[in-house]
């Protein structure tokens, strides 16, 4: 079985992510690509798009999401994620168990003796009117009901699990700030979620294999688990393994792709690239090595900003003070610099914060 060496993995993630060379594809499309884009933080996702896409504007995704073909909700590893209508759709069911488990496992000892089927029919009876309602104020809609849970507690439960939600514009759109307002994603798609599997073909756990497999591999089946945080998915595996291909990494795990997707050779060059918050580039692996050194894991969970350099989390970036600060993780070679810096350049002006100079600091580790 070919050997995968770490190098060989970081080309092909960079070519999946777009990341080895700006695509022309439709923003939506890029959404639908990338399975979706980590959203918690509303401007991510258009640095996200602007490293990844050819002439990216703004107001394309703004149009995307006030136009309903992409929406803001609770989906893989139950953070925020803005992916397309379809997929959300295509995708929650599939996602509803991990969900409440994963709200549970903050608060089951707040949830303790809750009758999560009640809590959810009393929550879509309450949002039946079509109203967008913050957490708070559908949480205060019930509090007469079950007034002992903690309303945080309360309120994660209903909106990030029991009940698949939308999270509405002016949330999310550029350069606005606007807190969380929900409507179920029936409500504002005009379409229900897809229903579960009648047998055990498990068609929706297929198709996130394959989506992922085209954005994010070749990957292990640990990786595909970490991205969406499904413990469910080795009979989706199962069926798809025969249209597979498979390797090897340095560690000796078998690693799963799609046989046409591309594989660039190790030694491709690859550009600066600047990206968002909990960009799934980073995020999206188990094993996270093809692109982020052990040393520094613990900055892409902590909402760091990083630059990629040859292919690389190299550094970190902020803006404050109407400037772009780059701080290092490694020594950088002239050329690297002067590549950061027409970057950030770049970038500076994509967002449009009256940003007036680029400063890359000292190396910092």
């Amino acid at each position: 079985m070919t050997v995968l060496d770490t190098r060989s993995l970081n080309r092909a993630t960079l070519a999946r992510q777009y990341l080895l060379e700006r695509a022309g594809t439709p923003p939506r499309d890029a959404v639908a690509h990338l399975c979706g884009m980590q959203a918690q933080q509303p401007p991510e996702p258009f640095v996200g798009l602007w490293s990844r896409l050819l002439g990216f504007a703004p107001d394309s995704l703004d149009r995307l999401l006030t136009g309903r073909q992409v929406v803001r909700t609770h989906l893989m590893r139950r953070t925020v994620h803005l992916v397309t209508a379809d997929d959300a759709l295509a995708w929650r069911t599939r996602h509803d168990t991990m969900l409440r488990q994963r709200v549970l496992g903050t608060y089951r000892r707040e949830l303790a003796d809750i009758d999560f089927a009640e809590v959810a029919a009393a929550g879509r009876a309450v949002m039946a009117d079509n109203q967008p309602r913050t957490m708070a104020e559908l949480v205060q809609a019930l509090r007469d009901r079950w007034p002992t849970p903690p309303r945080r507690a309360l309120g994660e439960l209903l909106v990030a699990a029991l009940i698949p939600m939308a999270q509405l514009p002016p949330r999310g759109l550029w350069h606005t700030r606007a807190g969380v307002r929900n409507l179920p994603l029936a409500s504002w798609l005009g379409r229900d979620v897809d229903p579960p599997s009648p047998d055990d073909t498990d068609p929706a756990g297929q198709q996130l294999v394959r989506r992922y497999l085209a954005a994010y591999g070749p990957a292990a089946t640990a990786d595909i688990r970490s991205w969406c945080g499904l413990a469910g998915l080795p009979a989706a595996v199962k069926a798809v393994r025969e249209e597979l291909v498979t390797f090897r990494d340095e560690r000796g795990r078998e690693l799963l792709d799609l046989p046409g997707a591309p594989r660039p050779h190790p030694d491709t060059p690859a550009p600066v690239r600047f990206l968002p918050a909990f960009d799934n580039a980073i995020l999206g692996y188990h094993d996270r090595s093809r692109i982020i050194d052990d040393a520094h894991l613990g900055l892409s969970v902590a909402g760091l900003r990083a630059v990629l350099v040859d292919g690389r989390v190299s550094a970190t970036w902020t803006v404050h003070d109407n400037r772009l600060a780059v701080a290092p993780l490694r020594p950088l070679s002239l050329t690297e610099r002067e590549e950061v810096h027409a970057e950030g350049r770049a970038l500076a002006a994509f967002l449009d914060e009256g940003i007036g100079h680029v400063h890359i600091e000292a190396t910092i580790g």
